[in-house]
């Protein structure tokens, strides 16, 4: 289980220098322990919600006492998209939780591959159900099982670790394989520049002949 550094912040200090430190303002709770701000070395974050994301359970090891955790939620910069406030969630590790996990797609479809279909991603998560020692980080998902044109992957067909169930319904279609449509060129075809020019010069021959009759 992998392992974050914090250290109790008090509220008054600046936020503004917390972050230009390199540091991330935090808060932790649940299980009835009581809402606790903390500060995260920024770098340290970024590795550790590479590696767990929000479905595994990490350690925040708060002023050297470790608690048990979720990264439940991640504020980002609007402009340089780096996180700049994180909620962690602390959980029992002796009861089951309900997330939702990540899926990750896997090899490519035989039917997109020869060009007759194409994918088409219905789902990007499922919910799940486990104890947090069990939480995987992502759910694969084979797409080399889709050969032919209309054929599905559900969420019943995926392949869960050990001590995980599911709780979003089986049946629910998770990828498919659509038929590729074709481009329907344009019945009026390329356009004849040529036929332009003879139109225009017609009519300033046609116009031009009006002139004349008008000054006779």
């Amino acid at each position: 289980m992998s392992t974050i550094q914090a250290v109790t912040r008090d509220i008054k200090t600046s936020i503004q220098a917390l972050r230009s430190s390199g540091k991330i303002p935090a808060v932790f709770y649940g299980l009835g322990k009581q809402t606790t701000s903390v500060a995260v070395d920024r770098k340290e974050f970024e590795k550790v919600w590479k590696q767990a994301g929000e479905s595994s359970t990490i350690q925040l090891s708060v002023d050297n006492k470790p608690v048990d955790v979720l990264i439940h939620e991640v504020q980002f910069d609007p402009i340089k998209g780096t996180p700049i406030h994180v909620d962690f969630l602390v959980v029992d590790m002796n009861k089951p939780i309900h997330v939702a996990v990540a899926l990750e797609f896997i090899g490519v479809a035989p039917a997109v591959k020869n060009g007759t279909g194409t994918l088409v991603k219905v789902m990007h998560e499922i919910e799940i159900s486990a104890l947090p020692k069990n939480l995987p980080h992502v759910i694969t998902v084979d797409l080399t099982k889709l050969e032919t044109i209309n054929s599905h992957i559900t969420v019943g067909d995926l392949a869960l670790p050990t001590g995980v169930t599911l709780v979003t319904k089986d049946n629910e279609i998770v990828v498919s394989v659509a038929e590729q449509k074709e481009e329907v060129e344009s019945a009026s075809g390329p356009i004849d520049l040529s036929a332009i020019e003879v139109e225009k010069k017609g009519k300033k021959e046609v116009e031009g002949e009006a002139g004349e009759a008008e000054t006779k």
